[in-house]
């Protein structure tokens, strides 16, 4: 029988520990975000909505693929979050999309738009993931088999969530 969880970073791959230490990083300040201002994460489908949960991500985590089209999708998120978040003037959400071709070029078009909008939004988690995770996933749901050893590490930055188990 095949365990399905990942046990930690690749052996042999370059600074494979430094990778993890980085997008656990970015993962726990987008945490913190999206648990203490309310601001979202905005991904694909469920399933990546189910391994940010995993990963302790307590605040709201919109998702794309939910019978709309991109632009009502957006148009909600701006009407429901605003352009400008109304406590520090900063980022409304974090646009999330898997770092595969289909997830670029969704990437592009949410962005395209957010910008045509004026929206303030966060696109740094997902570079962060890309260049630190690409040798393990390319989708965020690929995360979910990862939060056993990402968790942890996210939780090492995340001092306040580290606490509540």
């Amino acid at each position: 029988m095949m365990d399905d969880t990942y046990h930690g970073p690749r052996r042999g791959t370059a600074n494979a520990e430094q990778r993890w230490l980085e997008a656990s990083s970015s993962l726990a300040e987008a945490r913190l975000r999206n648990r203490e201002m309310n601001c979202p994460m905005f991904v694909e489908g469920k399933r990546d909505k189910i391994a940010l949960e995993r990963l302790g991500f307590q605040g709201p985590v919109e998702v794309l693929n939910r019978g709309w089209s991109v632009d009502d999708v957006l148009v909600h998120l701006v009407d429901t979050y605003g352009a400008r978040h109304p406590i520090d003037g900063g980022i409304t959400l974090y646009l999330l999309m898997d770092w595969d071709r289909t997830g670029g070029r969704i990437q592009r078009t949410c962005r395209r738009n957010l910008e045509s909008l004026d929206v303030a939004f966060d696109e740094d988690v997902r570079r962060t993931l890309m260049r630190c995770l690409k040798p393990e996933t390319v989708v965020v749901e690929g995360l979910l088999g990862l939060a056993e050893v990402l968790k942890p590490l996210i939780d090492q930055f995340d001092y306040e969530d580290s606490s509540t188990g």
